[in-house]
């Protein structure tokens, strides 16, 4: 009696245990992951890397999360009003940001009266790429490497035109940098993000751009656009064909466009810790690997202190660019 007593206890003990851990569950997801549906907002119109990395990972976060993930592309001031609008919203994880060298290192050197403090108003979660600018051209454009683009903006100074996300984007910035250091001149034609600007390429309106190599890439492979140059230190896995600026005749030309998410400042340091490592184990997954090589997107991942630290020491050298190439809203 004493033994079947003693084994229903235990079994009825382990029963409760089992019942607590249960109820618990849902208790300790609550406090890391946020309730309902999240929204990753992305500060471009679709068809731009940060829309394209945004749905890559979301699609992998809503499977992981057993929630709904919606992109919502709030286009405008080359994503500042995306950041502004994130900026503003209840730390509760509902909504993230695609954060993008724009929004969280350029604007605050460039923007006058930004509506955020980046430090203060968002909560760094993990970088997910860093990208060379690629250096396109219209396929029917006279120049084929970067020397021969030099010779044309010489031969036309201020006529030789280069699209860009929008005035204060990285590509207009990587524009300013070519400028500065080859010491010509040429006409910047701002658009509202890298979808329109391509199409207006690739019909021939525009002549060249330092895009990002996450939204040039389909183009380049498809050959409706020719790739001159990248824009970081070392070839990009996914262009191994492609000359980098350096090796084009200008050393230390270094301009990337990157990308991560981040949510609004205050959010609990559970959730910001779960979520960085679920962004890292999106970006270990294989299939995710080979997009993100493809597009050009490297050295994304690490912890959310990394990514701090990162955006801090960007914006400090775009700070400086702005200030060398004089750089305003309306230039």
């Amino acid at each position: 009696y004493t033994t079947l007593f003693r084994s229903d206890h235990m079994k009825r003990r382990t029963f409760v245990t089992a019942t607590a851990a249960t109820l618990a569950a849902p208790m300790i997801q609550a406090q890391t992951l946020p309730n309902g549906p999240v929204r990753i907002i992305v500060g471009f119109p679709p068809g731009g890397g940060t829309d394209v990395l945004a749905r890559i990972v979301g699609q992998k976060l809503q499977a992981m999360w057993n929630t709904n993930i919606v992109i919502e592309n709030k286009a405008g001031a080359t994503g500042v009003i995306a950041a502004d609008y994130v900026a503003k919203q209840p730390a509760d994880g509902n909504t993230l940001l695609m954060a993008h060298i724009n929004s969280h290192a350029i604007a605050p050197g460039l923007v006058p009266k930004l509506g955020y403090v980046v430090e203060r108003d968002f909560t760094p979660l993990a970088l997910v790429g860093v990208t060379p600018n690629l250096l396109i051209a219209n396929v029917n454009q006279p120049a084929k490497t970067v020397a021969e683009l030099v010779a044309q903006c010489k031969a036309n100074p201020g006529k030789v035109s280069f699209g860009s996300a929008g005035q204060g984007s990285a590509q207009h910035l990587a524009m300013e940098m070519f400028k500065l250091s080859a010491g010509v001149d040429a006409l910047h034609v701002p658009y509202k993000g890298s979808g329109p600007m391509l199409v207006d390429l690739i019909g021939g309106q525009i002549q060249y751009s330092f895009d990002t190599m996450t939204a040039a890439t389909p183009h380049v492979k498809s050959g409706k656009v020719l790739a001159i140059a990248q824009t970081r230190g070392k070839r990009a896995k996914g262009h191994p064909n492609v000359p980098t600026m350096a090796e084009s005749g200008f050393p230390g030309f270094e301009a990337t466009t990157w990308y991560g998410l981040v949510g609004p400042g205050k959010l609990p340091a559970a959730m910001t810790q779960r979520m960085n490592e679920d962004i890292n184990k999106v970006l270990a997954m294989p299939d995710v690997q080979e997009k993100l090589e493809q597009y050009g997107a490297e050295d994304g991942g690490g912890t959310a202190q990394r990514f701090a630290d990162f955006i801090r020491v960007e914006q400090q050298k775009w700070a400086r660019v702005i200030k060398d190439a004089k750089v305003t809203l309306e230039s």
